[in-house]
């Protein structure tokens, strides 16, 4: 899910809009879409963590 939300980020797409298109795979919500809260913070994680490892380096 988080390679696709990147996908669509490159695109331009709305949290919104990447919420809507994303499915939840694994877990008790199996099946159902991310709320445009979560695809924020999924994202704001991977960025943060990038960030460390490029610091780091």
């Amino acid at each position: 899910m988080l390679a696709m939300a990147l996908h669509y980020r490159d695109q331009g797409l709305s949290l919104r809009d990447m919420a809507a298109k994303l499915v939840i795979t694994t877990g008790k919500k199996e099946g159902q879409h991310p709320s445009p809260a979560t695809v924020m913070r999924m994202l704001r994680n991977h960025d943060e963590q990038t960030a460390e490892v490029a610091s780091s380096a």
